[in-house]
């Protein structure tokens, strides 16, 4: 059985019927994008029993040679880096589709645009060939136009350009990036593993160029500091759960074509070790110092993703077990962190109509549900003990100060500033004096605590039982990392 295709492919055949189906049938459409998103996320999780944790091999390989003149397959794999990915892409997508109900103009577009943009996440995780994860990377963008422009806050039509063309300028880098090693090596193959194994030999100076050129392109959905200018925008007019889907899974692709190119660069990647580095803390910084100067609860979750996402970027440049682990941790941890974020400030949007700290306070005492929720993940957020983000952070940083060494202390730093802004939109959001208008706000409903909860429980189980999630990585990881390790 093609299980791989057939979670690709759910998704996308769920978009077709949706969109053939007539535009007054709204409750059925949205019955019939939850029932292929639950479809898929009961598929891909299916697959923790068919995956061997003990190999870091590629496995559930499907191929189907495209051209053999130039080496192009339509090729599927997972590893103990793309699987927890895949996991991590069904589950948001069901929460924020969950998370939908409000959406009450254009229904059929946006349940189908949603699908569409399901398929193409997936297929950068599981695609095994460049040209394939390249045309998938590049799908994402026309999901994500239509659905910021279409269902977007006010500057939806900004948003949704500079989101376009941030995203092609970074997609030309990556399509240099593959093209060139493609030329230069002699597989004469498109495959990942056959480029992996002979960009290896590439000279170093070479290996630092592509290194570079793909930077830029992953650097851009990451995002990097100073490459993150789409980000702020795009997420504050996205929709709630559009932002979900961004933050959560979007920026993670980034990470994962990094961790891609860097084994396959070696000696690239080592010497542009103390370059990397220097990005994440940067990025660390810039975004939390951004994250606590908000007054808008979006644009807040938005920079802290700057600076959660550098913390990925800074166990990728430490080039060990440790440090990668850690990076592959964190990415996990954001994407259960930001999701839960955006789906329960979205919810309180509906709401209240508003996204001002200032505007909120004493929420405690009328939404014990909201309170419990948004304070589990802010907490996970800043790294407490306990929740998945410090078992991601800690990894990261004993990583880093294996290589670095005290100058880790910046990076400690960032910590601090993620503890100071949660810690303050904890205060303002439940504590405080009560509003009289926010009285009688309704707390979350039934459909909301099932959009929830699994998020929480991630965060809570993996905080205490990590193991489960390591032993998916650790092979793959171990594998990664014994390139960059001296004989």
């Amino acid at each position: 059985m093609h299980m791989l295709s057939l979670i690709l492919w759910v998704p996308f055949f769920g978009a077709v019927l949706v969109a053939l189906l007539p535009a007054a049938q709204g409750k059925f459409i949205r019955g019939l994008a939850l029932f292929h998103a639950g479809l898929a996320l009961a598929l891909s999780w299916s697959l923790l029993a068919q995956f061997d944790r003990s190999t870091a091999t590629i496995q559930l390989v499907e191929q189907v040679v495209w051209s053999s003149t130039i080496g192009v397959s339509y090729a599927l794999g997972v590893d103990g880096l793309s699987l927890p990915m895949v996991l991590l892409t069904t589950l948001l997508v069901a929460v924020a589709l969950l998370a939908s109900d409000r959406i009450k103009t254009g229904v059929k577009g946006y349940y189908s645009w949603m699908l569409v943009l399901e398929f193409a996440m997936l297929g950068v995780f599981m695609a095994q060939d460049w040209t394939l994860f390249f045309m998938f990377w590049e799908l994402t963008l026309i999901p994500l136009f239509f659905l910021i422009d279409l269902w977007g806050g006010e500057k939806r039509h900004a948003a949704s350009l500079n989101f376009v063309l941030y995203t092609m300028g970074g997609a030309i880098f990556i399509l240099i990036g593959i093209i060139v090693v493609y030329r230069l090596t002699p597989t004469q193959s498109f495959a990942m593993a056959a480029i992996a194994q002979a960009a290896t030999t590439l000279p170093r100076e070479n290996q630092m160029w592509l290194l570079l050129a793909f930077l830029v392109g992953f650097g851009v959905k990451i995002p990097i500091f100073p490459l993150h200018g789409w980000l702020p925008l795009a997420h504050v007019e996205a929709p709630s759960p559009v932002s979900i889907l961004l933050s959560g899974v979007l920026l993670k692709m980034g990470a994962y074509g990094l961790l891609r190119v860097v084994p396959m660069l070696p000696q690239g990647a080592m010497a542009l070790q103390p370059l990397l580095a220097g990005i994440a803390l940067a990025s660390i910084l810039y975004g939390g110092l951004l994250a606590w100067r908000q007054t808008d609860l979006k644009a807040m979750i938005a920079y802290s993703s700057v600076s959660h996402m550098g913390v990925v970027l800074l166990g990728i440049s430490a080039l060990n077990e440790t440090g990668l682990l850690g990076a592959g941790l964190q990415m996990v941890a954001h994407g259960l962190i930001a999701g839960a974020l955006f789906l329960l400030i979205g919810l309180l949007y509906e709401r209240t109509h508003t996204r001002r700290i200032a505007d909120y306070g004493a929420l405690v005492r009328v939404t014990p549900g909201f309170t419990l929720f948004i304070t589990l993940a802010l907490l996970a957020g800043m790294g407490m003990p306990g929740l998945i983000g410090f078992v991601a952070e800690l990894h990261v940083l004993i990583g880093g100060f294996e290589r670095w060494g005290w100058l880790m202390l910046l990076a400690s730093l960032g910590v601090l500033v993620s503890a100071a802004y949660a810690i303050r939109t904890l205060g303002q959001l439940f504590a405080g004096p009560p509003r009289p208008e926010l009285a009688d706000l309704q707390d979350l409903r039934p459909s909301e605590w099932l959009a929830a909860l699994p998020l929480a429980a991630g965060l809570l189980i993996l905080g205490l039982q990590p193991a489960s999630v390591i032993a998916l990585m650790n092979v793959t990881i171990a594998q990664l990392s014994a390139i960059f390790t001296p004989n």
